[in-house]
């Protein structure tokens, strides 16, 4: 049943937030509770080798990073840029930032040196750090464009190091009575949205909006987060609000380690030598896993065998799912997939892992499907930067696969007469900086948040997303059409990387796809084509667009004709930041394909008619 003109408010207490609690408490608290000797992080320093390091250690460095930031001059309220790749300096420096009460201003490691430019210009960004020379290059080019900019500091130069030096000038009680001055409500980070919808809007967020998050989440995911020595491999930005949550769940929890990876170059290897028992990832990441599994498996026997495994696992998950029994012979199946398949992927992503969560995109159900009847939960998050990143998902024990799952304890939700999810709760950020029009737009009167995304809620608050308002397709003929479901389907074609579905006040749905060069390279040889034949001729190639019309048959057999795919183009190149069309989190920016790509929709799907 979906719940309408009502809303839903999770059971369980609403965790009150102490005015002292701050990010930075999230470490001293942990320091208190379990001492200096346990193991809080690790820092990859070879090819398989990782560096530990302990809470003390850890706390250590967060102060002389604190007292350096105290010495250069940095006040309570002011805005320090990190601009680096997920790495465990960006850790310390977050919660140094965290302790002294200065706002930090994350830049995604993508971001060009303009975008760097308008984000700190609109901050009054003080003193920003870099990762490398080149990034450091970047913001060196626009620095006599920032008036508030005074200085720029390069991780790789040593400017932990340069901080603490410094720091020694400052003393305990210094320090101390700075942190004392920091309180719950403070404004924490400006974090700058992707801008899937126009230019990116800084959400401000508070000490109180993460640590309120990261508790309730914690508990109600603690079998993944809290539990059983708990290892977190943490690849994703740390500009991203998912990424700063997890990594505060993890340093929160009494054990939890949290491997900082710079880049995924050598992502498998780096599983198996760091042994995460949990992963965070977007969709494409649990994609491009399966369908490594399927190509290393091939096109013979063993081919066969997992496609028959594959198929077997989906058909578990969804019995199980519905409360059904498993036959006997389907226990005996799973029995023989389990030693032949199922370890071998499970394996693929470190010997210790047992739960994923996803978040960030949809994930389709044959993916969750999949990896649940592996014997790998997929935990699905839903969430927005304005949120602090999680506002549901689901939970182990009660995790069905199609939902996002419940609020966290103490959040509510509900759905509006349009159909929109609207939410509310101690995560909700206040709104956009410098911008008191769009905030106003973000909130309805009685002061919920508008998530503009379109949902349903059952009977116990589990969320299904069906789709965002400002993404349904309105065809000439006045059929509303939502393009996801499309989009999903077709992209469970094996050589396919992206599909975006057209056909706004067009005549009929039409979609662009994009080439996964990596299938690509396991595909060809297997249909008698060479690795080497250019994109723009594969594009045009009768295989390769039988290959994707399977797919396309498939999304269209789910709606009615006037919703359905007619034409398909394939372009001749991808989906990336470089052209707009992808976000630094890997979303797709429908208003930048449409752009980029009008000559194709207009004249290779509609051959040039409205």
């Amino acid at each position: 049943m979906c719940i309408r003109d009502s809303h839903y408010t999770t059971p369980g207490e609403s965790i009150e937030i102490r005015d002292d609690q701050t990010i930075y408490s999230l470490l001293t608290d942990r320091l208190a509770r379990t001492g200096a000797d346990t193991v809080i992080a690790a820092k990859k320093i070879d090819p398989g080798r990782w560096q530990n390091v302990t809470t003390g250690e850890f706390h250590e460095r967060v102060v002389s990073a604190a007292k350096g930031l105290i010495a250069l001059g940095i006040a309570k309220g002011d805005a320090v840029t990190i601009f680096s790749s997920t790495r465990l300096e960006w850790g310390i420096l977050d919660f140094a930032l965290a302790a002294v009460g200065a706002v930090s201003v994350p830049i995604y490691d993508t971001d060009s040196a303009p975008q760097a430019q308008r984000i700190m210009n609109d901050s009054a960004v003080k003193l920003a750090f870099a990762d490398n020379r080149e990034r450091f290059d970047r913001l060196d080019s626009v620095k006599d464009h920032c008036p508030a900019l005074k200085q720029i500091l390069m991780l790789e130069g040593n400017a932990l190091g340069a901080l603490e030096g410094l720091g020694v000038a400052v003393s305990d009680e210094e320090l101390n009575e700075r942190v004392a001055t920091v309180r719950a409500d403070d404004l924490a980070t400006i974090v700058y949205t992707s801008g899937s919808t126009g230019n990116p809007k800084g959400a401000e967020l508070t000490h109180k909006n993460f640590v309120s998050i990261t508790i309730t989440a914690s508990q109600a995911l603690h079998e993944v987060v809290l539990d059983d020595h708990p290892r977190l491999l943490l690849f994703l930005p740390l500009a991203h609000c998912f990424a700063r949550f997890i990594q505060y769940a993890s340093i929160a929890s009494d054990d939890g380690v949290v491997g900082y990876l710079p880049d995924t170059k050598s992502l498998l290897p780096d599983l198996r030598s760091f042994e995460p028992t949990y992963l965070l990832g977007v969709p494409r990441v649990f994609e491009k896993v399966y369908n490594a599994a399927s190509h290393k498996a091939g096109a013979g026997w063993k081919g066969r065998l997992f496609v028959k495994a594959a198929e077997a696992a989906r058909v578990w998950s969804r019995k199980e799912q519905a409360g059904e029994q498993h036959t006997f012979a389907e226990i005996a199946e799973r029995a023989k997939y389990e030693t032949l398949v199922y370890r071998t992927v499970r394996g693929a992503l470190g010997p210790k892992i047992k739960y994923v969560a996803c978040g960030g995109a949809p994930l389709s159900l044959d993916l969750a499907h999949f990896y649940n009847g592996i014997g790998l939960p997929m935990i699905q998050g839903y969430g927005m930067t304005e949120t602090a990143a999680p506002f549901a998902a689901t939970r182990v024990t009660d995790n069905v696969i199609g939902t996002v799952g419940q609020p966290a304890p103490g959040s509510s939700i509900r759905i509006s007469d349009e159909g929109e999810l609207q939410v509310k709760g101690p995560n909700v950020f206040r709104g956009y900086h410098n911008l008191p029009e769009k905030t106003a737009e973000a909130f309805t009167a009685d002061g919920w948040l508008r998530t503009g995304d379109l949902a349903s809620i059952d009977d116990e608050g589990r969320i299904t997303i069906t789709g965002r308002i400002k993404d349904i397709i309105i065809t000439a003929g006045g059929k509303n059409v939502s393009p996801i479901p499309l989009e999903e389907e077709i992209a469970k074609c094996p050589i396919v990387e992206h599909c975006v579905v057209v056909g706004d006040q067009r005549p009929f749905i039409g979609a662009l796809v994009t080439l996964d060069p990596e299938s690509l390279a396991l595909w060809l040889p297997a249909h008698g084509l060479s690795t080497e034949t250019p994109v723009d001729r594969l594009a045009t190639n009768a295989a390769v667009r039988e290959e994707i019309q399977q797919y396309v048959d498939k999304a269209n057999a789910t709606v009615s004709r006037a919703e359905s795919v007619r034409k398909f183009a394939v372009l001749d190149t991808q989906f990336t930041q470089e052209n707009k069309c992808l976000t630094p989190s890997l979303k797709v920016v429908r208003p930048a394909v449409n752009r980029v790509f009008a000559d194709v929709i207009d004249n290779e799907i509609y051959n040039g008619k409205r």
